[in-house]
């Protein structure tokens, strides 16, 4: 027999899918409004992919690891007279990343321009520099040219931004809006290898640079403008948003999966969960890749609002490792980068399905950073590879040793080395695939990032915060404005202030 929660009926009432940082923020914004908000998580955490996994150095991040676009956070716990300083300890980093080449080059990257340009300088000569200058500038502008109307706007007009790029080329000059961001930076930088370190920018949305838009080339000022570490890891961050929902009378329940949400007369009424819970509800945000509800996995009533061209083909996924042991070799950073020798062959090789036989590897050093002491004993690392999704991806027992082995060798080459090295089949949740990410993110295929960012107009195609059924919205870095931290709670931001907008809820 199913149930109704009766506890739970009445007005302005809206249910949250997902808690992730999309799903926070709009639990967040609502809460501000004095709207009362129930928070379904299928899983026993909260924050998403802002995860952890347990080692013997104590929990290590296995998803983001870094908070950029700070005031997006600073904004959100303003609106509930509280500061974000008050509940999480953020340390700025004024290292952005460190940089490494297999010919033993490297490069240091700050949040202070004349360091970088004085780091640039002695790196690759003062021609180098130059380029820099103008390229740091270029995206400066470029951020600010789309920044209001493109993130922070809820439904981005294409007029609007039409007119606005129209504008733009005497400034910035035609390869910045109409070129993909390899060819682009090409244009910019005299030394591939800088090319290579800015294109990387792609993959934090999960594309190939020869392939994404160049206006990713604005990422850069987001990173310039300042990193932040969170003490104690990034999940931290969504245990904050999450106990200001609660302390503002929202409802978080771990463990409820969302089977169904329930529609009548082409309007949400409730959702249904899988033990035949029913909740009854004004509006429902559903923070989860939009890809799960376009097959169907919250219904049949649901499914067509959210169209299969809006949500493929798919973004990169991501081989995560998450271990604890002792580093030995070059000095680490927060942030670690080790490049590849030929980007090209990187990419190609994912485009194929197949692991690269010399990938690009991320590091993030969890326990390391500007002003702390190096760890002694043990530490918490987070190690990235990019990887394609499933569909086209090669998975099993046989992908995962070959990334055990090509992970590990690759690093050597650099000189460095850890103790002992992380095991898939010693320690199952040491290393996170493609496979393992549609597990934890249904109808996602494995894809971090939800839709592909290739394309000049790959971010005009996302699915937006308003659906075309009353009460029924969308969050989450597989919808506008996109994926990483700062974007998914813009999303969620945008999901509340349309229900607000919609329903008169203040």
């Amino acid at each position: 027999m199913l149930k109704r929660v009766s506890d739970f009926n009445g007005p302005e009432h809206v249910v949250v899918i997902g808690a992730g940082v999309g799903g926070l923020a709009a639990g967040l914004r609502l809460s501000a409004a004095g709207v009362r908000v129930t928070l379904l998580e299928r899983h026993n955490w909260v924050g998403g992919k802002m995860r952890t996994v347990p080692s013997d150095a104590g929990p290590v991040d296995a998803g983001p690891t870094v908070l950029t676009m700070r005031d997006v956070f600073d904004d959100l716990f303003e609106g509930l007279g509280t500061r974000l300083e008050d509940h999480v300890t953020l340390d700025r980093e004024p290292c952005l990343a460190r940089h490494f080449w297999p010919d033993g080059d490297q490069l240091d990257l700050f949040d202070d321009p004349a360091a970088n340009a004085d780091a640039i300088a002695a790196f690759a000569g003062p021609g180098a520099k130059a380029d820099f200058l103008k390229f740091a500038d270029e995206a400066r502008q470029l951020f600010e040219l789309f920044e209001a109307p493109m993130m922070r706007a809820r439904a981005p007009s294409v007029a609007a931004l039409t007119r606005r790029a129209l504008a733009a080329p005497a400034r910035l000059g035609m390869g910045a809006l109409t070129s993909n961001l390899a060819r682009h930076l090409r244009s910019r930088f005299k030394d591939p290898r800088l090319a290579q370190l800015f294109g990387r920018y792609a993959t934090y949305v999960g594309g190939a640079p020869e392939k994404s838009p160049a206006l990713l080339a604005l990422i850069w000022q987001a990173e310039a403008a300042g990193v932040w570490r969170v003490r104690g890891g990034m999940h931290g961050l969504a245990r904050a948003m999450a106990g200001q929902i609660e302390a503002r009378g929202g409802r978080i329940v771990l463990g409820a999966q969302v089977d169904e949400i329930q529609t009548e007369a082409a309007r949400v009424t409730g959702v249904r969960l899988g033990d035949g819970t029913e909740i009854a509800c004004n509006a429902v945000v559903f923070n989860g890749d939009p890809r799960a509800v376009a097959r169907g996995a919250l219904g049949r009533s649901v499914a067509p609002l959210v169209p299969s061209e809006t949500t493929e083909p798919r973004s990169h996924s991501a081989r995560v490792w998450s271990f604890a042991a002792r580093p030995e070799g070059p000095e680490l950073a927060h942030h670690n980068v080790f490049f590849a020798r030929d980007p090209g062959e990187e990419f190609r090789a994912i485009a194929a399905g197949q692991m690269p036989q010399d990938p690009t590897i991320y590091i993030c050093a969890e326990d390391r950073g500007t002003g702390l002491p190096t760890p002694q004993g043990l530490e918490r690392f987070e190690i990235i590879l990019n990887a394609a999704p499933l569909g086209i991806s090669a998975v099993g027992e046989k992908e995962k040793e070959r990334c055990l082995k090509t992970t590990f060798q690759t690093l050597r080459r650099f000189g460095l080395r850890f103790t002992p090295e992380p095991d898939p089949k010693l320690v199952p949740n040491a290393l996170t695939g493609p496979t393992e990410f549609e597990t934890l993110f249904p109808g996602s295929a494995g894809a971090l990032y939800g839709p592909s960012p290739h394309g000049l107009m790959s971010a005009l195609r996302r699915p937006r915060s308003k659906t075309k059924m009353e009460g029924l919205y969308l969050a989450g870095g597989g919808v506008h404005p996109g994926p990483g931290v700062p974007m998914a709670a813009l999303s969620g931001r945008h999901a509340a202030e349309a229900i607000l907008a919609d329903h008169a809820l203040t």
